[in-house]
């Protein structure tokens, strides 16, 4: 048995290989201890990844070649990099893009003037330049419909879809995923709307539960089945998880359409319902869709926000969490652009006007996930024997296995594994 150590710890090198650790026959020991169990498994992993935003393509634009290709490698690569192999993107304009824009003209009654030419400036070719290092699994989230077909008249402030449009905007997701398919990227999952619950300054639109769940069952399943794509409810926090699915899975013909339920870490914990989500729900899929923090830049310590990530990771995927992607995948030196000034932080943030990277802890926090656990991996059981730490650990399809331990204390906290007898 070989154990590889990895390690992030600040003044270090961050993912810095230690020498292998000690494998003795397990002698009984009791104290600090972590046990795995590989034997027992529980959900599957789909995988990582974060969102190719407006903001986050022009900002790689107006970086120089090296940098460019830097910052795809630190994501994309899966030896050199942290492995992702999924990304988010937006369906007409969110905060994070240079202003409101829809992909028809105004008042377009029968979606013949479609297009999405302003994707193809920047957010495709920063897709597919990150395709060249894998498959990479896109799933979309609408922010807002068009300004006409809301009844605030506006795509920002919230408002909400005007029921004559049900049928319009369904065929709306269908447009916009057939365009991405003829640029050669396939949308395999959409959410129904990000943040439903939430009137924002920016592109935002309001559904209650009810209105979710009819306009899925009524318009927008039967045409997302029909393409084969995979639908994703709720898209907001995880403190109404269960509220919102007992509306949306409580009904058999909306439910049918539902392949899982997304959220996002903005009220806080709230791991439990995710785990009764599961056991209510035990064939559908929990989506970390959405989270990011604070702005910062520079060389600022940046470690309790990485501490933050981690802490949510574990909960989440002990708690039956399938899929984690983050928000912004890269942003300039303001937090931006953001067309409402809703600035904010990103895993690798750049200074456009020397030309120059920041890497921050979040990175590195992320990447002792995803470039170690790998598609179609298992977690599997663990124990641990205090709360000073979090741990997780995952069974690879190779057989091998993965623990994530965060030590979120100032203190150094000796441990042992205890895996097969070892």
């Amino acid at each position: 048995m070989n154990v590889k150590v990895i390690k992030t710890i600040k003044d270090c090198k961050p993912m810095q290989e230690m020498p292998e650790a000690v494998v003795t026959e397990d002698n009984g020991e009791e104290g600090n201890l972590i046990n795995i169990f590989p034997d027992i498994e529980y959900q599957e992993i789909v995988g990582f990844g974060g969102a190719f935003t407006e903001a986050a393509s022009t900002t790689l634009d107006k970086l120089g070649s090296e940098n460019r290709e830097k910052v795809l490698k630190l994501y994309f690569d899966p030896e050199e990099g942290i492995g992702y192999n999924l990304g988010r993107i937006h369906m007409n304009s969110c905060d994070f893009s240079l202003g409101n824009y829809s992909c028809v003209e105004e008042h377009d009654e029968t979606l013949e003037s479609f297009q999405i030419e302003r994707d193809k400036g920047s957010v495709i070719p920063m897709i597919r330049e990150a395709m060249v290092y894998g498959d990479i699994g896109i799933f979309s989230s609408p922010w807002s419909p068009p300004a006409y077909m809301k009844t605030n008249g506006q795509m920002n402030l919230g408002g909400k879809l005007k029921e004559e449009y049900f049928e319009l905007w369904a065929e709306y997701y269908v447009k916009f995923i057939e365009e991405y398919r003829k640029c050669g990227i396939d949308i395999w999952g959409i959410t129904v709307q990000n943040e439903p619950k939430a009137v924002q300054p920016w592109d935002s639109c309001v559904y209650t539960a009810e209105e979710e769940r009819d306009f899925v069952k009524n318009y927008l399943g039967p045409k997302m089945e029909k393409i084969g794509v995979k639908i994703m409810f709720w898209d907001h926090n995880k403190e109404r998880v269960i509220s919102r699915s007992k509306v949306m899975l409580g009904d058999e013909e909306a439910g049918k359409y539902i392949y899982g339920i997304a959220f996002h870490w903005y009220s806080g914990d709230h791991f439990e319902q995710l785990e009764m989500f599961h056991r209510l729900y035990p064939d559908k899929a929990l989506v970390f869709s959405e989270g990011c923090y604070e702005y910062s830049l520079g060389e600022q310590d940046t470690v309790k926000i990485g501490e933050k990530y981690a802490h949510d990771m574990i909960g989440n995927f002990n708690h039956y969490c399938n899929l984690f992607c983050d928000w912004n995948l890269l942003l300039d030196e303001r937090g931006g652009p953001n067309h409402v000034e809703n600035y904010c932080d990103a895993p690798i943030m750049a200074d456009t006007q020397n030309d120059t990277l920041y890497v921050h802890d979040s990175y590195y926090y992320i990447g002792h996930f995803s470039r170690y656990v790998k598609k179609g991996a298992k977690r599997i059981g663990s124990s641990k024997w205090t709360s000073a730490i979090d741990t997780v650990s995952f069974k690879n399809p190779d057989g091998s296995i993965v623990s994530i331990v965060l030590n979120t204390t100032e203190d150094e906290l000796p441990f042992s594994f205890s895996i097969q007898g070892k």
